[in-house]
């Protein structure tokens, strides 16, 4: 797969915008980033997912996906290999992180 296909399956789903944060291209729903290619460089897509569901990925395919460095990568910031991956995985995988974002802002907001 390639950022081109990254960018087109991101922006199959209902909602899904593409935009800019700090300089690379992200993809939002409701305002909030599911995915970006801030790692195309490296061959690298993002997905903001749980903790949770990174592990679930990593251990189902490791030679595809993988923590993002540091702190991010411990909130479940995760890496797919875009050249390591076909397109149900890599269309599941956005599904995944954008069904997260959108179910995160269905949640009432905290009072301060």
């Amino acid at each position: 797969m390639t950022a081109n296909d990254f960018r087109r399956l991101a922006l199959s789903l209902e909602g899904a915008e593409e935009g800019s944060h700090m300089g690379a291209v992200d993809f939002r729903v409701g305002g909030r980033i599911f995915a970006t290619l801030a790692s195309v460089a490296q061959g690298y897509g993002n997905l903001m997912l749980t903790p949770e569901q990174q592990a679930a990925f990593v251990g189902e395919a490791p030679e595809v996906f993988l923590p993002i460095a540091g702190g991010w990568g411990r909130m479940g910031m995760t890496h797919i290999r875009l050249a390591e991956t076909g397109e149900d995985v890599l269309a599941g995988a956005l599904r995944t992180a954008w069904q997260t974002r959108k179910d995160g802002n269905a949640k009432p907001k905290k009072k301060r």
